[in-house]
């Protein structure tokens, strides 16, 4: 094969030192340059397809050359020891750093990746909300069937919870995620004293968790059936309705459950959502939206901090606590009822009030009937009040949830004149000093009595609201002076700050008994 020459068209050395720079340049021997030189000058057969013998000597002494001159300058770059490891030291280098690049690019992508899988997933998919309530977030198996039968919405997982409420998933899962220590709260906390003394714990909702938990009542805890003995916070039904069955009995026993609504967990109120039907995902969501813990606020830093304090549990003043707890008392209920009935006994519960009355027989089983309530009680995992139970007989005043029942649905005599003598005195001398019940506006109070008056007996209610009112429109365009330090004289209207609303019906007035919170 013809050894050709790389020398550029036109390039001729002038000189010796310059052929032998041009021939080793180009990896060709001397003769090879003057073979071809003697072609292009005419001197030599230039023969391509078959070279002549000359030809394939010089070719193959010029291939040999080029190896021989690769192995020389081998061998001078491997004896020099020092250049040898520099250069090696350089070309690890050199793939070190390209392998970081590398792998800094995988990494980058791969997170890249991976934050828009999770953005992806958080739109649909709650994974987890918090130390101890995030086990069931996973199982989305549903009993459809249950629920269709229960004309209850099938909700297998946090985006059907988001869709049917018509929000972002990312909103059950701020109000549901639970934390130990945390910077907002989703409650306003304060206190309301009791009828019987001390102080009661509310917790107000804020509107957000409020609408959510409002939905949850509406379509879900609102449509399942309760016991017939329940008449606490149920519709048509009132503290009226629970002590009527009880009017004229032999004996009348009063049971109060002790820590009634912090007895209620978590995994009783998630149990109750997935008995109706729910995944354990949707009972989970929905259990941590209808319950709290404990709080302890404190202030560091100058920024305040909510410190849970104990496992969360139904709050009392969250629209959604007084259904569960009549869903979840509805075995007890039957157990009680069924108790009852065997022994001669009626049953009613309000909330946690449990009364029991009978006549004839029934009056001599007292004991009896106390022996196995407790045991029932206690077997469905709450406590009664030792200091709340109450056995009245023939001869004593009557009392179920505050209404007395001797003879037919009535109001407390003492309370009743109390209350028109304190009418008379704000008709007469204003409402300087006045005060009735706990509550400070006197207004507020007096008009809340008045309807509880109208709801158990019309007849002596009804004079009553049309005095609370004739008052309030006198009182409220009635102006006295009033002197201040900072001024000498301006007018102050009595209950400046009152807006008297409409009075409302007996059956709005179900909704919020006054004696719970007397």
């Amino acid at each position: 094969m013809s050894e050709q020459s790389n020398l550029p068209e036109g390039t001729r050395p002038a000189t010796r030192q310059e052929l032998y720079d041009l021939l080793r340049q180009n990896g060709i021997n001397r003769e090879t340059f003057v073979l071809q030189d003697m072609k292009r000058l005419g001197f030599w057969p230039d023969s391509k397809e078959q070279p002549s013998l000359p030809e394939q000597f010089m070719a193959r002494e010029s291939q040999l050359y080029r190896e021989l001159n690769a192995l020389v300058t081998e061998k001078r770059r491997v004896e020099d020891r020092e250049q040898l490891l520099k250069e090696m030291r350089k070309q690890r280098m050199a793939e070190s750093r390209q392998k970081r690049e590398e792998t800094k690019k995988r990494r980058i992508e791969a997170a890249r990746l991976h934050a828009e899988n999770w953005k992806k997933r958080k739109e649909t998919e709650i994974v987890y909300l918090g130390e101890g309530v995030s086990g069931g977030l996973n199982d989305t198996a549903t009993d459809s069937a249950l629920l269709m039968q229960a004309d209850l919405p099938v909700l297998t997982d946090a985006a059907a919870i988001a869709a049917a409420m018509k929000i972002k998933v990312g909103e059950p899962r701020f109000l549901c995620f639970s934390r130990a220590v945390s910077r907002t709260t989703h409650y306003q906390r304060f206190q309301i004293p009791k009828k019987t003394g001390g102080f009661r714990q509310i917790s107000a909702p804020m509107y957000r968790l409020k609408d959510a938990q409002y939905w949850v009542l509406q379509h879900i805890l609102d449509k399942v059936a309760l016991h017939d003995a329940a008449h606490g916070f149920v519709p048509a039904r009132s503290i009226v309705s629970n002590a009527r069955p009880h009017v004229a009995a032999g004996v009348v026993i009063n049971l109060d459950l002790q820590n009634f609504f912090p007895t209620i967990t978590f995994p009783r109120v998630k149990g109750v959502f997935h008995k109706l039907g729910y995944s354990e995902s949707t009972a989970t969501i929905l259990g941590l939206l209808c319950t709290e813990p404990d709080i302890d606020e404190m202030e560091l830093d100058g920024e305040n901090w909510y410190v849970a304090n104990g496992e969360r549990f139904l709050p009392q003043g969250a629209p959604t606590s007084p259904a569960i707890t009549n869903i979840l008392c509805r075995k007890m209920d039957r157990r009680l009822q069924g108790l009852a009935q065997k022994l001669g006994f009626t049953y009613t519960r309000y909330a946690d009030d449990l009364t029991f009355s009978a006549t004839g027989e029934g009056e001599k089983k007292v004991n009896l009937l106390l022996n196995f309530v407790k045991q029932i009680i206690e077997n469905e995992g709450f406590t009664l009040h030792p200091d709340k139970t109450r056995v009245m007989r023939t001869g004593r005043r009557k009392e179920v949830t505050g209404i007395v029942v001797n003879d037919k649905p009535g109001i407390d005599r003492k309370m009743l004149r109390r209350f028109r003598a304190l009418l008379h005195q704000i008709e007469k001398d204003g409402p300087q000093g006045k005060k009735w019940g706990h509550t400070p506006n006197l207004l507020a109070a007096i008009e809340g009595y008045a309807n509880y008056v109208f709801m158990v007996d019309p007849v002596k209610g009804e004079p009553l609201k049309a005095r609370v009112r004739e008052l309030a429109k006198t009182l409220q365009r009635a102006p006295r002076k009033s002197y201040s330090p900072r001024k000498k004289t301006e007018t102050v209207e009595v209950f400046k700050d009152v807006v008297m609303p409409p009075l409302p019906s007996p059956e709005a007035e179900q909704e919020r008994p006054w004696w719970k919170f007397w």
